[in-house]
């Protein structure tokens, strides 16, 4: 890996962006891994191929056109911000072979990994090098290293045990998981634990292994016991599948898919009619933050298409990891990460708050979304129900 002697370094001037916006701005010295003239070279890790390709793409898409502003806007001292893909596939054996190539080719800092499961054998790589990640992984043998913008399993399942509770008014219900991932595993674990909590009663708890192409026994086991709803903790290629079965079947219980599911291509492999029986938890969506609208635009124009469901937190993770390491001068772990976890941060996603000690941020901007034509937009029924502010 390219490593420079601490007497290189650049002096950083992020200057005032044409979108999002920080508190910081002062120009200073910056230490990088990166030859004293070259660019600054930031890792997206994330499935850029394979079932959850569409996840991997609105991220990438997401910190390039971040980039692009920072760059637009004068880069990094002078010095032009420069995304290195690192595809996981959303496999650890390939996430590993992926991460280390990319660390040997030298790195700056990265944002990602997506999934869990790829995280937890990753990050430990990216921590190892020296390397500050902004992950966005959820499940908990993922916490602590570097840190993240998305919501953590702890506060992603109240609040799909509030909306099963309090808006769908669920006093049984059926959990079908992706019983291979760490994300999936723990989040199963954790409704169940706040639902039973809360009186109710969870009559199936079903393990699927994803890249089936038929899951109509499953679905028949779920409903058995008769449940007021069934509750998806699968990624979105097996949850479409599921909807589908759950659709053919007119099945009479609720349906609500899990924050592993949330994407577009939901939408689109379950199709519009299975898609809107099965809202799913997930974050507010890309148009649905305060002043999102000049982001969105500037998605479209770039890339015509509208912006995924990650690609808002892709953005921001790369904006705040620069921002960070302008402030504190340097890439190294030991001054990054607290700068991380105090400096003021506005972005698409909102007003960013880095928990400090555990890297979370908070609060989360946890939701219920359902489909509005090709997109997703918070449920405004789910949200009267239980007073969330969106």
């Amino acid at each position: 890996m390219r490593r420079t002697p601490p007497s290189l370094v650049f002096v950083a001037v992020l200057c005032a962006a044409t979108l999002g916006s920080t508190s910081v701005g002062a120009a200073t010295t910056v230490t990088t891994s990166s030859s004293a003239s070259g660019p600054v070279r930031i890792g997206l890790e994330a499935p850029l191929s394979g079932d959850q390709r569409n996840v991997g793409v609105g991220m990438l898409n997401g910190v390039r056109l971040s980039a692009r502003r920072i760059n637009a806007a004068g880069g990094v001292g002078g010095r032009q911000v420069v995304i290195v893909p690192i595809d996981d596939a959303a496999d650890p054996a390939t996430g590993v072979t992926a991460a280390t190539a990319a660390i040997a080719s030298g790195l700056d800092g990265v944002v990602g990994p997506y999934n869990s499961g790829v995280g937890v054998r990753t990050l430990p790589i990216y921590q190892a090098a020296g390397i500050v990640p902004v992950r966005l992984t959820s499940a908990p043998a993922t916490a602590g290293f570097g840190v993240t913008l998305q919501a953590m399993t702890y506060q992603i399942a109240p609040v799909a045990a509030k909306a099963i509770t309090t808006w769908k008014h669920a006093r049984s219900v059926a959990i079908v998981f992706d019983n291979s991932t760490v994300y999936t595993q723990s989040v199963a674990q954790a409704l169940h634990d706040d639902l039973t909590a809360a009186g109710v009663t969870v009559n199936a708890s079903l393990p699927i292994q994803p890249g089936a192409t038929d899951y109509s026994s499953v679905v028949d086991e779920a409903v058995a016991g008769s449940p007021d709803l069934v509750y998806l903790a699968v990624y979105y290629p097996e949850g479409a599948l599921l909807a589908q079965e759950m659709l053919a079947k007119k099945v009479s219980a609720a349906c609500l898919a899990d924050h592993a599911s949330y994407d577009l291509q939901f939408i689109a492999e379950a199709g519009a009619r299975a898609a809107a029986l099965c809202p799913v938890v997930g974050e507010a969506a890309p148009q649905d933050f305060p002043g999102s609208a000049k982001y969105v635009t500037a998605y479209r124009r770039a890339f015509k298409a509208a912006p995924g469901a990650w690609t808002p937190y892709a953005y921001d993770s790369l904006s705040i990891l620069i921002a960070a390491a302008e402030k504190a001068g340097s890439f190294d772990p030991a001054v990054l990460i607290p700068t991380l976890g105090s400096i003021p941060f506005s972005g698409w996603t909102g007003k960013v708050t880095i928990q400090a000690g555990t890297g979370d941020r908070v609060p989360a901007a946890v939701a219920v979304l359902r489909p509005e034509g090709r997109i997703y937009t918070v449920d405004r029924s789910w949200a009267k129900a239980v007073g969330a502010e969106f």
